[in-house]
């Protein structure tokens, strides 16, 4: 009942004040998003001439994520707004309807092609939209971003192009360096466990066999079957270290170790990885490429 009154309240806010404009007295595009992901993407595209608020900080689950009455400010007074798409936040999908006839509501995956995503029968046949995890996919993105704000403000077209490359760039630089790591890795302890199954891209991109106690949305359940499955997994192929995610309860994936250490197989949880949100903001791992290349140390650290 309280969120269904929050999402009225809402609703009925954002249209008593469509016609709010941006007040920033230093003029910058005020750009509101939901992921940190996309955040990041957003400030490397509009640089110094937009302000950029992510609703969804570290350790925040965008499956469960509900908007709340402290996101008003923010929605309200955003020029455009940028947000993942493929159900990714089911939970504001229709804030993001309602808003956009008013404003520039823009999800970051509508570019994409259909060839290029995952369908997953497990996900009501959606797709799996966790496509950051494929940085040949996310760079993508940025075209998209750079069209958006030129389309809006054109007078910074040169500007939003030139950074869009320029991170395309850098995205391009760390895909290779994470096929040479991920390489490094024995073919036959190239398993990736984890709590929910967020590294599908990630797997097919960069040649990991992936596996998720939980399905593509942490709002499944998993169940006594899906445990059991994984606990033979592990102990039939010897596998080394399985990973917590810093935005998913550990509980999820501790089950599965002492269900293996109870069979008298020790496998370690092998470190925290992040999936659907960043780090610390001012931490190396509060960027994109930095948590990426965080998750890549630690993979490699325990698989190898």
């Amino acid at each position: 009942m309280k969120n269904s009154l929050i999402l009225s309240v809402l609703l009925i806010l954002l249209f008593s004040c469509k016609n709010v404009k941006n007040e920033d007295p230093s003029g910058k595009i005020n750009i509101v998003t939901t992921t940190g992901m996309i955040g990041d993407a957003v400030k490397n595209v509009a640089g110094q001439l937009a302000e950029v608020t992510p609703l969804m900080g570290p350790g925040v689950d965008p499956h469960l994520y509900k908007a709340t009455q402290g996101d008003l400010k923010f929605l309200i007074q955003a020029d455009i707004i940028f947000y993942n798409g493929l159900h990714l936040e089911g939970k504001m999908g229709e804030v993001f309807e309602k808003l956009g006839r008013t404003k520039s509501v823009i999800p970051v995956t509508r570019d994409i092609p259909e060839q290029l995503l995952h369908k997953v029968a497990q996900f009501n046949n959606n797709y799996d939209p966790h496509i950051w995890f494929d940085l040949s996919i996310w760079r993508q993105t940025l075209d998209l971003i750079a069209s958006e704000l030129s389309l809006r403000y054109p007078e910074h077209e040169v500007v939003f192009r030139r950074n869009a490359q320029k991170y395309q760039s850098t995205l391009d630089s760390l895909h290779q360096w994470t096929i040479t790591e991920i390489q490094g890795i024995p073919k036959k302890s190239r398993v990736l466990i984890t709590a929910h199954d967020a590294f599908g891209y990630f797997g097919k991109a960069y040649d990991m066999e992936v596996k998720g106690l939980q399905g593509i949305s942490t709002l499944s359940e998993f169940g006594l079957r899906d445990r059991v499955d994984l606990v033979e997994l592990i102990t039939e192929r010897q596998i080394k270290a399985v990973f917590v995610e810093t935005s998913v309860p550990i509980r999820t994936i501790n089950s599965v170790v002492e269900a293996c250490n109870d069979k008298g197989f020790n496998v370690i949880i092998g470190g925290s990885l992040y999936s659907d949100a960043m780090g610390e903001e001012g931490t190396p791992e509060g960027t994109f490429t930095g948590m990426f290349k965080a998750n890549i140390n630690t993979i490699t650290t325990s698989l190898k």
